[in-house]
C-alpha cells in the first residue's frame, strides 16, 4: 500500500510575545522598568510527531483544545512549516482547515469559488464546468453573488467545504467541519465523506465528535500537549483519551 502522507520527527514551535507594544512611550519605559519590557517564550505546539498515514485511509486525529491536532493540518496542507523534521504528501490536497480559509471576505461567493480553485492549478474552464455542483451542493443559490463578509459562519462553512470537495483532491484535510452549519448540511458532508472513501481517497479529520470519527475513521490518533499519545483502533484511542481527560469511556460509546 503506497503511504500518502509520511510525517517524520515533526516539531513546530511558535513564539509568544508577553507585553507587547508599539507605543514609542511604553517601548522606552521598558529601557528603564522590566515590567513594560516585551517578553518572548518559544512554545512547542508539536514534539517529534512521527506518523504514516496510507492511500484510502481515513484517520481521525482527536485530544483536548491545544494539543496540535489543527497546527498538524496547517502543516500537511503546507499553510505552516515545521521548525524541525519533514513531511511527505503524495497528491492533490485540499483543506478544509478553518471556516473561510482562503476565502477574500470582499469578493462575492461566486469570485471566491474561482479564486479558490484557481489556485489548485485548475483553469477557468474547469471551474465553469463544475461551478453550478458547487452552489447546488452548497444551497448558497441566493447568496453566491453577495460578498462573503456578509456571510455567516455556517454559510462560509458550506461554501469551503463544497469547493474542496469538488477539487477532487487525493487528499482531504477536515478541521471540525461538522461542527458549523446544520443538521442536514452535516448528513450531506458525512455523505460526500464516505463516498471519498468508497472511491479511496485519503482523509485527515479532526473532530471533538466521538460518533463521527467510529463513523468515518479506519483509524485514530490522540494527540496530547503536542505529543502523538496512541495511534491504532478507533475504540481503543478513543478510550484513551476518555482516560486522558478524566472522562468514562462509556459515553463515549
Amino acid at each position: 500500500m503506497t503511504t500518502a502522507i509520511q510525517i517524520c520527527d515533526v516539531w513546530k514551535r511558535f513564539i509568544m510575545r508577553h507585553n507587547r507594544s508599539n507605543a514609542l512611550k511604553m517601548r522606552f519605559l521598558g529601557l528603564f522598568f522590566e515590567r513594560y519590557r516585551e517578553r518572548r517564550e518559544a512554545f512547542w505546539a508539536l514534539k517529534g510527531i512521527n506518523l504514516a498515514i496510507e492511500e484510502g485511509e481515513a484517520v481521525g486525529l482527536v485530544g483536548p483544545n491545544g494539543s496540535g491536532k489543527s497546527t498538524l493540518l496547517y502543516l500537511i496542507a503546507r499553510t505552516l512549516y515545521p521548525t524541525r523534521g519533514e513531511i511527505i504528501v503524495r497528491g492533490r490536497v485540499a483543506p478544509m482547515i478553518q471556516v473561510g480559509l482562503g476565502f477574500n471576505p470582499e469578493l462575492t461567493g461566486r469570485e471566491n469559488v474561482y479564486l479558490s480553485a484557481s489556485l489548485y492549478g485548475l483553469t477557468r474552464r474547469d471551474i465553469d464546468e463544475m461551478f453550478d455542483d458547487i452552489v447546488e451542493f452548497s444551497e448558497l443559490h441566493e447568496f453566491i453573488h453577495a460578498p462573503v463578509k456578509n456571510y455567516s459562519t455556517g454559510m462560509n462553512a458550506r461554501l469551503g467545504f463544497s469547493v474542496a470537495v469538488h477539487l477532487d483532491p487525493d487528499i482531504l484535510l477536515l478541521d471540525e467541519v461538522l461542527a458549523v452549519g446544520d443538521q442536514q448540511f452535516q448528513k450531506k458532508c458525512v455523505k460526500r465523506m464516505m463516498e471519498f472513501r468508497r472511491r479511496g481517497k485519503t482523509i485527515v479529520f479532526v473532530s471533538h465528535d466521538p460518533t463521527a470519527v467510529r463513523t468515518l475513521c479506519d483509524r485514530a490518533c490522540l494527540l496530547f500537549q503536542g505529543d502523538v499519545i496512541e495511534v491504532g483502533n478507533v475504540d481503543r484511542v478513543l478510550e484513551a483519551y476518555g482516560t486522558r481527560i478524566g472522562v468514562e469511556a462509556a459515553p463515549l460509546r
